[in-house]
């Protein structure tokens, strides 16, 4: 027996068989803890999914107060009455009399052309007037001459009893007064053409000379002593005067979105880069009907008049105005994330059985939330908000009002201050 024994436990020894019975006890074990964990595993994930469907609502209370709808629109600042001085006449610029920044008083002196030509051109007139006028005196003689010839016919015609002078030298005569007295009409026309060439020449003349029309001060000169002027088709410009700096205006383009709030008389502020901290006041005196179309968008010019007594704005600069369209006082008002806000929306749990036993065995997140569209064929000003009351979302409908795209009037509707409106979900599962 014991012989036997021995010999079974030096066989099993030799072929292995007692370490493959302990390896299969350790992988037994093994998978024994692989499903204690999985099981643990998946029950935490249960849990978890169970306390995801609590959604947390971000709020924001409803306030009275003041809303101020404005519109903003970008320009650049012009005098009030601008004026850009040329010369009709060419030649050559012999003096610049006023330069940047100058006063300048109306008539007074600002360039002056080289005279030289100008002169001469004056006295040629001149001497064809006298010329014209000279002529005129020879045509009134020959007229004399020739009215005095045919009245001595005519009295020799009536002592001979008509006999002499003959017809023909009667027609003569006659066709010789009538001559003198065309030559005589002909000379005064010359006369009076060498008048206008006259006044012509010497208004050039005068016009050499330029003069500023307006009280005001020098902007821009683009004129240099020795400059060749030329006006052909168009008079250059040599000088830009502002006849009032203290009042200016700023010219907008005001969106076409915007343009059906924008009135004459409203009120606006307007900052420039100059002064970033300072903001000026304006207000409105006209809105352009003409349209200017850039890069596809359609804008329209409004003009808004600016007092500058301290003369700190300058022409040409870029201002970004607030135009306040619209002023509404003592208003319940509500955030625009609350009107836009859409409650989540519980999708309904899968019906179909696939997965067989695979889904009985091993359990999903039973409930999934997604964001219910937001209704975009709503065109009126009847919308709603969402509040929570006891745990539950309940909407409440409104009619808005105007907005400054922060915030919104409410018209009409169970919204009261102090009442708190969802705006967001904040989070989920915590």
């Amino acid at each position: 027996m014991t012989f036997d024994m021995q010999t079974k436990s030096h066989i099993n020894q030799t072929l292995g068989l007692r370490q493959s019975q302990g390896y299969r006890k350790y992988m037994k074990w093994l998978v024994l803890i692989l499903l204690v964990m999985g099981g643990v595993i998946i029950a935490v994930m249960w849990m978890r999914s169970e306390d995801s469907e609590a959604v947390v609502y971000r709020t924001q209370e409803a306030k009275r107060g003041n809303l101020i709808v404005t519109v903003t629109a970008t320009g650049n600042l012009e005098p009030t009455d601008q004026v850009d001085v040329g010369t009709e006449v060419s030649g050559t610029v012999e003096t610049v009399e006023v330069d940047y920044n100058d006063p300048v008083q109306v008539g007074q002196v600002l360039a002056r052309l080289d005279l030289t030509k100008f002169h001469a051109q004056v006295l040629k007139s001149k001497a064809a007037l006298e010329a014209a006028q000279a002529k005129v005196m020879e045509a009134e003689a020959t007229v004399s001459e020739a009215q005095k010839e045919l009245a001595r016919l005519e009295r020799v015609r009536g002592l001979s009893n008509n006999k002499v002078p003959s017809e023909h030298e009667m027609d003569r005569a006659v066709a010789a007064l009538r001559r003198a007295q065309a030559l005589e009409a002909s000379s005064r026309a010359q006369v009076l053409e060498a008048q206008a060439t006259l006044e012509f020449n010497e208004t050039d003349l005068a016009k050499a000379v330029i003069h500023s029309p307006i009280n005001g001060i020098v902007l821009d000169r683009n004129v240099e002593p020795g400059q060749t002027v030329a006006a052909s088709l168009q008079a250059p410009v040599l000088f830009t005067l502002a006849e009032d700096l203290t009042r200016m205006e700023l010219h907008v383009a005001v969106d076409e979105a915007d343009v059906g709030h924008v009135k004459k008389g409203q009120e606006a502020v307007f900052t420039v880069d100059a002064y970033p901290d300072r903001r000026f006041p304006a207000r409105i005196s006209q809105v352009r009907f003409g349209s200017q179309t850039v890069s596809g968008v359609v804008t329209y010019v409004t003009v808004l008049n600016v007092d500058n007594s301290d003369l700190f704005l300058l022409p040409g600069l870029t201002a970004t105005a607030d135009i306040t369209v619209k002023n509404v006082e003592d208003a319940v008002l509500v955030p625009n994330s609350a009107l836009r806000f859409t409650p989540p929306l519980k999708e309904n749990e899968s019906q179909s059985d696939e997965g067989g036993i695979v889904n009985s065995l091993l359990p999903r997140r039973p409930k999934s939330w997604k964001k219910q569209r937001k209704d975009t064929t709503a065109k009126n000003t009847q919308q709603r908000v969402w509040v929570e009351r006891d745990g539950e979302l309940v909407a409440v409908a409104v009619t808005t009002g105007a907005t400054d795209g922060i915030l919104t009037e409410i018209v009409d509707g169970d919204i009261e201050p102090g009442m708190a409106v969802v705006v967001d979900i904040m989070e989920a599962g915590r």
